[in-house]
Parts: C-alpha cells; structure tokens; sequence
C-alpha cells in the first residue's frame, strides 16, 4: 500500500509538509512554518505537529524540499533536531537552508545533498525526478516519484508563463511526458486557483517598474521579499539602464542577495552598489534602495523608514516607494500603516492595489487546467492552500474530466491510499500546529493564548498581602498595583475602594479556619472580579499574591 500522509499545507497557506510511505520507507516532501495568526499573541511563528514523523524516524530516508519559501523550509530545523534524515535540495534552497540551519546550531550534524532539475533520486522503493517549475523564488522544482504502485506528481509551487526571469522556465514539456507515461495522482498547488486566466507577465511587471522609475524625480525605495532574486535582479537592471546606483538594506535581504550573487542568480556588478552609508553623497535621482518590510513587520527596514527611526535613510519630500508584493491576508492594518506614515513624510506610494507591480508566483485557473491536461493523472489531489482552495480546484479538476470518486479532497491529518483497490482516503492521523515562541517550542496553547489575550484586552491587577504566621494578623498589604487596567492618578479611589474589598475578605476568613490562605486567595479573586464588573464594566485579570511569614 501507498500512503501519502499531509502533516500541514492542506486546509491553510504555510505548514507544508507531506509524507509518503511504501512498504515501511518514508519521505518527507518540504517542513515550512507559517506566520503566527492574529490571535496568537507573542507568538514568532507556527511549525506542524511533527510527532507522526518522530514516531516513525528510523523509517524516514530522505527530506525533500522544493524551494527555499519559509512556508515550505521554515520547520526544518525543528524537524532535523529530532530526525537524522539527509536533505535533498537545489543549490539555491541549500544555500538558504545552510543559513538557517548554522543560526540554529544544527548545520554541523546534517546531511545535504544538492539536486539539478532533471536529477533523478534512486531511494527503494522510491525514484524521485526533480522537475523545473517557475515559481517566485528561483531554483524551485516539482517531484515525480515512482512508486511500486504508480507513479505520483507534487507540483511544488508553480506557474506557467511565456515570459520568465532567470532561465526558471516550468518545463511543461517534462510534464507532458510523465502524462504520456502515465501518472497515478497529481497533487497540484491550490493557491490560486480562485483566479481566471493566466499570471500576468513577469516582463509586464518589469516595463511597469521601469517606467515608475524612469518618471522618479528623487530616491525610489522597492520593498519587496527577500527570497524575490528575479525581481531584485529586474530592479538593478533598470538602475543600470537608468544611470542608478544600487543600495541592498535589510538583513535578510543581505543574505539571500549574497547568496544568490555567490551561485550566479544575481548579476550585481560591484561598481552598481554602494552602502548604505554613502546614499546621501549620491544625488536623490541616482538612487535605487532595495528593501524589506513589504509586509508591514513592525521592525522591518520599511518600517523604521516610515517611523522616521531609520539611522541611515529619512523619507523625505519627492521619494517613491514602491511596494513590490502581494498583501499577505492579515498583514493588511500593518501595511496599511506603513503606507500613511510614508505619505506623511512626503512619499510618493506605488502598491498592488494602484498600479500593477507585483506577479503572483502561483498559477491562475488555465494554468492549473493545463498542468492537469499535460499530467492526465488517473487521481487528483488538490494541495496547498485554504479548504475553500482545496474545494474549488478538485471541482476545476471535475471539470477537466477527471471522475468525481477520483478527486481526493483530503484536509491535514487525513491519509491518502493507493493499492490494488485503487486510490482512496483512510484514517486520521494526529497533527496539529505548534506554536514556537522564543526557545520555547509547544509550550504555549490555547490556555496561555487567552490568559495573554485577556491581558491585553483588560490588564490586571495584583494584590500582595502578608500575615503573621503565629497570630494570623496582616503584617503587609493589601498593596494593590495595576497595569493596563486603569489610570492611578485619575481612579485612585477605585483601587482604594478595592483595597477595602480585600479587607472585608480577610475579616470574614478567621485565622482558625483550614487552609485559610487559599480561601483568602479564591475570595480575593472572586469578590475583586465582582467589584470590578460591578464599578467600571471591567474583568482584568486578579494576581493575589497571600503568603505567611
């Protein structure tokens, strides 16, 4: 029996991880995170329930990863702590997984392997061909993997464009082949699958940032992905056309740029850039800056810009920012704030939603139907996206021809089955997400999320008191301190008047009675939070802190 187990990717956007076993031997195809979700406060990012693959790691032969997106990488440290299994991968994607793994401490003790496009794997009972595709971050590659019960398709993530950058053409042709050869299951990007037609044309996008440079009387600032080398690589061709001089700020941005300039995605000349600290020796329009915090994050280049606590760079009168990406669902407030603070300061704001200067590196609806028609898989098996993606490219895939009872709408834990039988899902398998906050990985859950949710919603307020251990008489307190519940000075009489609930709690507890002090702490508790409700229509949190000395 084939199995193929989704650990995270199906049912959201990020956590891609997959599972595929034969006959006892596993691979696993990517271990990305996902960025933490509005309610996840002070959480820095989420990584899958990884236990299936714990269980199971003798078993695992091989990481295969796709590209170098965090969505899809971003676990992998998390994943190679507890399991010993080499890392196969295309020089870029290597690149920036040896990055990340040496800040974790873990690039010592792996194992990886660089793969070309057209490599093929041998791992019994599996043969894995890495296939070019094209994609918003070069060197990403689909996988064919040939099993004993037939052959499967991931497309990784993908578009199909007559136009590319950097020679990452998807190599439809490839594809048609393994259709001709025939394909068990294709499991195929769902992200955009919401949208008609085609990706518009990376060339398009490049004449539309030429232009809004070439019109650019002052400074331009491009703040796009880090992981954007075919952008960037656009950007530094229209400076060179246009007589600019290049600056890369942002420390991802100087990792990804120097990686990608040490393997040769990047033509940037050395007499083209100059630091960060010379732009302001240079005439206003004879600078390009390239930059991060397309996103909004609050300690982003971008957004230190706009706040006017950059050290090097002020926004000022006659710059323009141009914003070279797609507004990540969630992030739309942040960015939204970004924008204003720049027009504040004089900024001219160029982004999606006014002027066409960001291409998506997912497929469009005909380019979804034509990796099916070049595939003719016998299944189909919509991936990464949200449920609703999932839902309507299995019906896009209906609509191609391919049968209803076919199309395996699976969702995260849900195993996918192949046998003589056919295909068809099975059981369930724990998954999850884990929240990484710190050092701290899968020690915060929904319990700690509302405790810190109800801080930052009502504040609290704590109250120290102290009794004699012998005669049972308050020696301290009830000292009462509050944070972001009220103001002290102008609702002083509120905390004094709460200072005499707590009074009247101690009176109505003897000294003689059991377990005095945690009934005095529930009392405080309750008869605070009663108080409170009753006087201001606030719920902060109660911290009593009762003890005997």
């Amino acid at each position: 029996m084939l199995k193929l187990a989704p650990l995270g990717g199906l049912g959201e956007i990020g956590l891609n991880m997959m599972a595929i076993e034969y006959d006892g031997a596993i691979i696993v195809i990517d271990a990305g995170l996902m960025f933490p979700e509005d309610y996840m406060l002070g959480v820095d990012c989420v990584i899958p329930d990884m236990d299936y693959i714990r269980e199971h790691r003798d078993r695992v032969g091989a990481i295969l990863l796709t590209h170098a997106h965090e969505d899809h990488i971003g676990a992998l440290p998390y994943l190679l702590r507890d399991v010993n299994a080499p890392v196969h991968a295309t020089r870029f994607t290597l690149g920036i997984v040896r990055h990340k793994l040496e800040e974790h401490g873990l690039l010592a003790n792996a194992t990886l392997n660089t793969v070309a496009p057209g490599e093929v794997l041998a791992l019994d009972p599996f043969r894995i061909e890495f296939i070019r595709v094209n994609h918003s971050v070069v060197d990403g590659v689909g996988l064919s993997i040939d099993t004993p019960a037939g052959r499967i398709v991931h497309t990784g993530d993908f578009k199909i464009t007559h136009t590319h950058m950097c020679g990452m053409a998807t190599d439809v042709n490839r594809f048609a082949r393994l259709g001709q050869e025939g394909v068990l299951a294709l499991l195929s990007d769902s992200t955009n699958v919401e949208k008609p037609g085609y990706t518009v044309s990376d060339r398009d996008i490049g004449e539309t940032l030429k232009g809004i440079i070439d019109r650019s009387r002052g400074r331009v600032l491009v703040a796009l992905f880090a992981s954007s080398i075919a952008r960037i690589q656009q950007i530094v061709d229209i400076a060179r056309e246009t007589n600019r001089k290049i600056v890369i700020n942002g420390r991802s941005l100087d990792v990804t740029v120097s990686i990608a300039r040490e393997m040769g995605y990047l033509q940037l000349e050395t007499a083209l850039e100059i630091d960060i600290d010379e732009v302001n020796h240079y005439p206003e329009n004879e600078v390009v800056i390239i930059t991060t915090g397309s996103q909004g994050e609050p300690m982003s280049a971008l957004a230190r810009m706009a706040s006017g606590i950059h050290k090097q760079i002020k926004i000022r009168k006659g710059d323009t920012v141009i914003l070279s990406s797609k507004f990540i669902p969630g992030n739309e407030k942040a960015i939204a704030k970004i924008i204003n603070n720049l027009y504040r300061r004089g900024a001219d704001v160029m982004y999606e939603k006014i002027s066409e200067i960001h291409v998506s590196g997912h497929a469009f609806q005909e380019e979804l139907k034509l990796m099916i028609h070049l595939t003719r898989p016998r299944y189909f098996i919509p991936i990464h996206g949200e449920y609703r993606h999932l839902v309507l490219h299995a019906r896009l895939a209906e609509s191609m021809g391919i049968p209803r009872h076919n199309v395996l709408l699976a969702e995260n834990g849900q195993e996918i089955l192949f046998d003589e039988e056919g295909g068809r899902l099975g059981e369930r398998i724990g998954t999850g997400r884990v929240m990484v906050d710190g050092k701290g990985i899968g020690d915060v859950g929904r319990s700690i999320l509302k405790e810190r949710r109800a801080l930052s919603e009502e504040g609290f307020v704590a109250v120290t008191l102290a009794f004699d251990e012998e005669t049972g008489t308050i020696v301290y307190g009830p000292e009462i301190v509050s944070r972001g519940f009220v103001f002290m000075t102008e609702t002083g009489h509120l905390l004094d008047d709460a200072i005499c609930v707590v009074l009247e709690v101690v009176e109505d507890v003897p000294p003689d009675v059991p377990n005095r002090l945690e009934r005095i702490r529930n009392r405080i508790q309750a008869d605070l939070r009663r108080y409170f409700t009753f006087t201001i229509k606030r719920r902060p949190v109660i911290l009593p802190f009762v003890l005997e000395v």
